[in-house]
């Protein structure tokens, strides 16, 4: 038997303006609430792209843009050729992967243990506590790290009795400045993360756990076969994004903690930028290091999605 085909008919559609205007009739107060945004994204994200023209160009301040030399590709190729590309690269890229394996499971973790308590005063107070860190000037955390970390500090005085190592500088130590970051992301942020993954828990159906329960289920079997499936959407998108922007990381925090002594572990590529562009005023270099940094995290991001896309039903587009 043959299956018959509904053939809809082309009928004239209005165009996407006047679209949009009878829509701005219709909900006026939902527009004004939205022009913020809109302003916000138009004057801080699209229209700085303009500026980005300079990395293809030896840009001058006093002639402009499009005033200066056009050198093509010639401060892209400089950053490729740079002695200190592949380091900046490798540590921006073994912090994030650090953060990934280690802080991103965190916060969900945090916010299953949370949904399994009875005691909604003590949930409020765990959640009010490990929110606030989150609120505290990074100025003030990084003080707080430099300060328990010096040769003198409680974290370095603890390890010492412990250990029975002599009390040093652990920021002065390639080798544990990426530990200490970490560890001092997911203690400021693992709180604040959770509370995304917490609403996505309150979104699950009870009747389930009700059904389990008559089933003779646990706490691990609900979690496991209940929980960890409701979450799922919300974590494949968040690591999608997250791959998203493998190749960025906040410069403010490094330039903050790192000293000469350890830019073998801690220089990347933000705060190279950040050296080369401000401090040395090289505009254009800075610009093309940024750009090419863009670049990867939009590949990064597509190739995440698809991935996602084939293995299952969630992804971004």
């Amino acid at each position: 038997m043959k299956k018959s085909r509904v053939i809809l008919s082309d009928k004239p559609k209005s165009s996407v303006i006047r679209q949009l205007g009878n829509n701005i009739l219709k909900h006026p107060l939902l527009y004004i609430m939205a022009l913020p945004v809109i302003l916000y994204y138009i004057l801080y994200h699209y229209y700085p792209m303009y500026g980005m023209l300079i990395a293809f160009f030896d840009y001058a301040p006093m002639k402009g843009i499009l005033g200066s030399d056009f050198v093509g590709m010639k401060h892209f190729k400089a950053f490729l050729q740079d002695p200190y590309f592949f380091r900046t690269v490798w540590n921006t890229l073994s912090i994030n992967i650090k953060l990934l394996v280690f802080a991103f499971p965190f916060p969900i973790i945090f916010a299953i243990l949370i949904n399994e308590l009875t005691a909604n005063r003590f949930r409020k107070f765990i959640q009010t506590v490990t929110y606030m860190p989150h609120f505290i000037s990074t100025v003030v955390i990084c003080g707080l790290v430099l300060n328990f970390c010096s040769s003198t500090g409680v974290i370095t005085s603890l390890i010492s009795s412990v250990t029975g190592m002599e009390p040093t500088n652990l920021m002065s130590k390639v080798s544990l400045f990426q530990p200490i970051y970490v560890l001092m992301i997911i203690w400021q942020e693992f709180g604040w993360d959770s509370i995304i993954f917490y609403a996505a828990l309150t979104g699950i159906d009870q009747s389930l756990y009700e059904a389990a329960t008559v089933d003779g289920a646990g706490r691990w079997a609900k979690i496991r076969h209940i929980t960890l499936p409701g979450l799922a959407p919300t974590i494949i998108i968040l690591l999608i994004l997250r791959i998203g922007n493998m190749m960025s990381l906040g410069w403010d925090r490094i330039i903050l903690l790192y000293n000469p002594m350890i830019y073998e572990s801690a220089d990347v590529i933000s705060t190279y930028v950040y050296r080369r562009g401000l401090l040395k005023f090289e505009y254009s270099f800075a610009s093309a290091v940024g750009f090419f940094n863009s670049i990867i995290n939009f590949i990064l991001l597509i190739g995440a999605n698809a991935v996602s896309r084939k293995i299952n039903d969630t992804s971004l587009w």
